[in-house]
């Protein structure tokens, strides 16, 4: 049985859900989003909640009822508050700024890495060594924020490269030399 799947969701003021025939859109102060509905799971909205139900008792309704169930809640709070992450730039040089809609990143290669940045999200950097980047849809922002990560990795000796704020990176030593030398 899912237990997140039978959860209602409660649906804030100033946010309307209409339910189609296989798609849930939710619109808010923030934006509009659209859910795809699957046919093993249906959606009602009594009031202010909303609930998720599965069409039968097989596994895979079961487990379609609590990922839509996530994923709708996810949206009702993406279109009322708004998704961010926030990556740190480590390294000497390494610096990052928003010219128009193109991200452009010096990280130690022999040119700049231009990213453009898609319409459904906004990028901001408040410092040179700081990026916001913000949007109302959950995937979008993690997506664009790991895809910014993966230009350059930090690395575990010096912590050079692009990681989350949040993330904690393990240090290696390094070489060690032996004492007594040789030759």
């Amino acid at each position: 049985m899912s237990r997140i799947g039978k959860k209602p969701i409660t649906v804030p003021k100033g946010v309307t859900v209409q339910i189609g025939a296989d798609s849930v859109a939710v619109k808010g102060p923030k934006g509009e989003l659209k859910f795809p509905l699957r046919r093993e799971v249906k959606v009602a909205v009594e009031g202010a909640t909303l609930t998720v139900e599965a069409v039968d008792e097989e596994r895979q309704s079961r487990a379609l009822q609590g990922t839509a169930r996530a994923c709708l809640a996810n949206i009702i709070e993406g279109v009322t508050k708004g998704y961010e992450k926030k990556l740190e730039i480590n390294g000497v040089g390494y610096e990052a700024a928003v010219e128009g809609k193109v991200l452009v990143l010096k990280l130690g290669f022999n040119r700049p890495i231009r990213f453009p940045i898609p319409t459904t999200v906004t990028i901001e950097a408040p410092t040179p060594t700081a990026l916001l980047i913000k949007g109302i849809d959950n995937q979008q922002v993690g997506t664009v924020a790991a895809s910014i990560r993966k230009l350059r990795k930090p690395e575990p000796y010096k912590g050079k490269g692009i990681k989350y704020a949040d993330e904690v990176i393990k240090r290696k030593a390094g070489k060690a030399f032996a004492s007594g030398g040789g030759a």
